[in-house]
Order: C-alpha cells, then structure tokens, then sequence
C-alpha cells in the first residue's frame, strides 16, 4: 500500500513540472557604446498545448527610460520532447544614446493565464572617449570635393572629337571605293539642248527603218513600235495623253484640230495595227512600207517648227568619265591625308580618355 502511494505521488509531482512554464533572458552584451545595438533574448519554455502571451514591446518603444528597441523580431517556437513541450524565442534589438548604468526590469509573460517574470538585467552604455587635450590632432572641414564625372569639361570634347573621327573614317572608305572602283568623285553632268518632238519621232523611225530585217517575221513588234512612236509624238505635240487612249479616241482627239483629208493615211495605219495585233493579220512588205511613209507624212504635215531665236530648254544627261592622272593622285593624297588625320585624332581621343579616367 505505501509502495503505491509513492508512485501516485511521483507521477504527480512530474505531471506538475511538466505543467510549469520557464522563463529566461539574456543580452548578447552587458556593455555597449553610446548608439551601438545589441540583441535581447527572451526565452519560454512551456507544455506544447499552453497559450503563451509575450509583453507588448513596439518598435520605438523604451525598456526603461533610455533604452529604445529598435526592432522586434519575429517569434522564433521549438518542439521538444517528442512535441511534449514547446520552447519560444522572442528577440529584441535595442540601444540607447546617453551614457549611463540601466536596470532593465523583468519581463512578464504569460502561459495559460498565469504570469511568470524573467530575471532582471543590468545594461552599461559607456561614452565615446574623446581627447580634448590634443585637439589639433582633428582635421577641420574638408574642401568641396570635385564630381568624378565632368561632362562640360571632361566628357564633352571627347565626343565632338569622336564625331569628327567617324565623319573622317566614313569619308576616307568613301574615297577608298571610288578609287577602287575607278570611278570619279562627283559625277559630270553635261547639259544638251532638248529635241522637239517631231525630231524625236523622225530619229525613232530611223532606227526602225534601220532595223527592217525583222519586220516580215513579226509585224507584230513593227507596228507596236511605229505606233508608240506616232503616240508619244501626238501627246507631245497635241497634249493630250495618247498613250492611255484607244486608236478611235486619238483619231476622234485629232478631228478637233485637223481635217478628215490629213488624218486618212493615219486612220488606215492605226487600223492595220490594231487588225495585226489584236486580229493576227499578216500584212505584205509593200503595205508596211507605206504605213511607215504616211506615219513620216503625217509628221511632217503637222510639225511645229522651232522659232531660231528661241532659247531651247535644256535637257540633263548624266555621264561618267574616267579620271586624269592629276585626279588620280588628288585622290590619293586625299585618302593619304584623311587617313593620318583619323589615326592622329583617335590617338588623342585614347590620350583624353586616359587622362580623364587616370
């Protein structure tokens, strides 16, 4: 029987302690500069299943007069003993900026309704040592530092002199090609008085009559020619634009300004083209000659001829032509002298740029 009564008794001594709660603090240094920071630990151990609530510190709150938290961190929990009991961690940074010994109270927590305080601290904040005997030792104050980047003076001409050396290089490959290519450095435009339109035509019917060999095999290509050539003619000379118009509509345009009599031969050259290009009609050498000899009348029927005192309207042709030897060596010292120029600038950009950075 007593036997039994010990062991009742044991088990409720251990169901007591493991129903009580501990607390501890410590600080990670009892002595600290005027502004340093150091960490304050607040440890509870307790049953796994009891409700454990920390004293409300804010962040800029004060532990005691002269001693401010500056930051709260986060609650740190622990299971121990298989998840019997539970060990939380609430950590504190603090400082203080007045020199002096401070108490810091107990802290108190509670766990399942019931207060428990932690030990009280004892914190010293020491003052920064300073030599007030030897005050020349200290430096006054210091002069208006000068900005590591400058772009006005530093920065600045170096990229207008970059520039110039881009504009040399891009000119001197440009001489480079048209030497290479043998071709000269600005084309010569030669200025030729522009042919009336009658002189126009009779030079077309020229090549076309030079190049008759063709025309019994394809009278096709024959009249498509002589007629783009009545048709550019018409519409310089009339102004209406003949080459979007229709054979019918040139001869109805024409039958304003001239009489039936001059336009017959005409009007039997565009319908002979039109039954060859569009009909397929095969036409003999002796009708394509005539065709070609009332085209050459009709144009020279209707010509305008030029006043001789008139001034005539200038036509612009382009030409190449191939250089001189002067301008070959022009050329060359021109490349030469660009040459050194860009290798001489980029030597100095490189120099400006050293000087700046080192």
């Amino acid at each position: 029987m007593t036997a039994w009564l010990f062991l009742v008794c044991v088990a409720g001594l251990c169901g007591k302690l493991r129903a009580q709660a501990t607390v501890d603090i410590k600080v990670d240094s009892l002595e600290l500069l005027v502004g340093q920071q150091t960490q304050l630990t607040l440890d509870v151990s307790a049953d796994a299943k009891a409700k454990v609530v920390f004293p409300e510190i804010k962040k800029g709150s004060e532990l005691t007069p002269g001693v401010e938290v500056v930051d709260v961190a986060r609650a740190d929990t622990q299971l121990l003993n298989d998840g019997a009991r539970m060990l939380i961690s609430q950590k504190y940074i603090i400082t203080s900026f007045d020199s002096s010994l401070y108490y810091l109270p107990p802290m108190e927590v509670q766990v399942d309704g019931k207060v428990y305080k932690s030990k009280n601290l004892a914190l010293n904040v020491l003052a920064i040592p300073v030599d007030t005997v030897n005050i020349n030792n200290y430096d006054g104050p210091r002069d208006v530092m000068n900005l590591p980047f400058s772009w006005k003076e530093d920065w600045a001409p170096i990229f207008w002199y970059s520039l110039l050396l881009v504009v040399l290089v891009l000119l001197t490959l440009y001489l480079f090609m048209r030497y290479k290519d043998n071709k000269p450095i600005i084309r010569i435009i030669k200025v030729a008085p522009k042919l009336p339109p009658h002189k126009v035509a009779m030079q077309q019917i020229d090549q076309i009559k030079a190049e008759r060999g063709w025309e019994k095999e394809d009278s096709k290509e024959y009249y498509t020619r002589l007629t783009a050539t009545l048709r550019t003619y018409i519409q310089e000379r009339y102004g209406f634009n003949a080459m979007e118009m229709t054979s019918s509509e040139i001869i109805d345009r024409l039958l304003l300004v001239q009489d039936q009599a001059a336009l017959n031969e005409l009007i039997t050259l565009f319908r002979t083209a039109d039954l060859v290009k569009f009909a397929k009609y095969n036409t003999q050498v002796n009708e394509n000659d005539m065709n070609l000899v009332n085209a050459i009348e009709f144009i020279n029927h209707t010509k305008l001829e030029q006043d001789p005192n008139q001034k005539p309207e200038p036509q612009v042709i382009s030409s190449e032509e191939r250089r001189s030897m002067r301008r070959v060596w022009v050329l060359r010292i021109a490349i030469g002298c660009a040459s050194l120029l860009s290798v001489g600038l980029l030597g100095w950009i490189g120099y400006m740029i050293f000087k700046v950075l080192y």
